[in-house]
């Protein structure tokens, strides 16, 4: 992800909230939100909680408008906490350090340096997904839950915010990418103190009432970049042990040749053989079907033949043609959509997040273990 130019985005999101159209008025309600945060605390005195979710994406982004378009611009380095649950995603966690500096942010993320763990949610263990009961797989969205811990949620993120204001006093306020529909949203308004017995701050929520659709629609329009996982049909993100793609949104009935990627990077056994497929490939029924790939040497053009295992949903061995015929290549497919985020593994497809049409299903994938034993059948 490259960085941000501040006042490009200042340009494109107050042209947005500019608009007249249904999200400018969201866009503006946020904006002004922020802009009345920073005018009482000064940005000095502000930071935001960004955890690499879609909703705190949204937030950045806007936060960023409006640090470029103060008098004078504050382009310095943007204070932010990030709160981890526990066990969280791989991906998440490429996509908040991609994000970190892309927007120069001075992220401190808030972990323990003892042994005691910080879980800012609760997480039931023992059991395995549906999908890996019946494919007896633990990868993926199969994973096993495990123990994280015995504390509840609340209390670890007490612990988590106690960290942050003994490290930055100086915070005074902390914008949040909390929405109405979330757990504990109904009642929030734009600006809430934080309860008695934990460390002060004020809870700035500039996109309090905007819906899931609002989210997207903003990081769409503007060509937000946003975690990769949202693509593989996940639409609210949580820890590995409770959180899987949105059922909702999974693709029942799969055209053949969609099963295959539009790209193919080759990895041979031989490290300076690195190939990528030219075409995407072709049907598996295709006996004589052959594969175009490009070796590291541009001048290198090599013909690979594919070799499907029946009971493999990978692309299983290639059998490369190139001036060593005996070089043997493992093909791993990437399916990518057109912003260039991967898609889920072929075994379950999963239309992206966006595409969810009954808003009220937005946290359907993040089940509880008990939840998941009562539904292996």
């Amino acid at each position: 992800m490259a960085v941000k130019d501040r006042q490009a985005i200042a340009t494109e999101v107050y042209d947005v909230a500019a608009s007249g159209e249904p999200i400018g008025e969201r866009v503006k309600e946020a904006l002004n939100v922020i802009e009345n945060a920073l005018d009482t605390y000064t940005p000095s005195k502000v930071s935001i909680s960004f955890n690499g979710g879609k909703d705190c994406t949204v937030l950045l982004h806007l936060y960023a408008a409006v640090l470029a378009r103060r008098t004078p611009p504050s382009l310095k380095t943007i204070s932010a906490v990030y709160i981890p649950v526990p066990s969280p995603f791989t991906e998440l966690e490429e996509f908040i350090r991609e994000s970190a500096s892309a927007y120069t942010l001075d992220l401190f993320t808030c972990s323990s340096e003892s042994d005691i763990p910080l879980p800012v949610e609760s997480v039931t263990p023992g059991a395995a997904t549906p999908d890996a009961r019946k494919q007896g797989e633990e990868d993926y969205v199969g994973r096993f839950l495990r123990p994280v811990g015995n504390a509840r949620g609340g209390e670890g993120m007490r612990r988590a915010l106690q960290l942050y204001k003994d490290r930055y006093s100086q915070i005074e306020a902390i914008l949040v990418g909390t929405r109405r529909t979330d757990p504990h949203g109904a009642t929030l308004t734009y600006k809430n103190k934080t309860d008695a017995g934990w460390p002060s701050f004020e809870r700035i929520n500039p996109i309090i009432n905007w819906s899931y659709s609002d989210v997207w629609t903003f990081l769409r329009r503007l060509n937000v970049p946003y975690c990769s996982l949202y693509d593989q049909g996940y639409t609210s993100l949580g820890s590995i042990y409770n959180t899987f793609p949105n059922p909702a949104l999974r693709v029942q009935d799969d055209a053949v040749s969609e099963m295959f990627p539009s790209s193919v990077t080759v990895v041979a056994n031989e490290p300076n053989a690195m190939c990528m497929a030219e075409t995407p490939a072709p049907e598996p029924a295709a006996e004589d079907c052959h594969f175009t790939v490009i070796a590291s040497d541009p001048e290198s053009t090599c013909t690979a033949e594919p070799y499907m295992e029946p009971a493999d949903h990978s692309l299983g061995s290639f059998r490369v043609f190139a001036k060593d015929p005996f070089t043997m290549c493992v093909a791993e497919g990437k399916l990518v959509n057109g912003n260039d985020h991967a898609k889920p593994p072929l075994s379950a497809r999963y239309k992206p997040a966006y595409m969810l049409q009954d808003e009220g299903l937005e946290r359907a994938g993040r089940v509880s273990g008990a939840a998941l034993l009562g539904s292996v059948k």
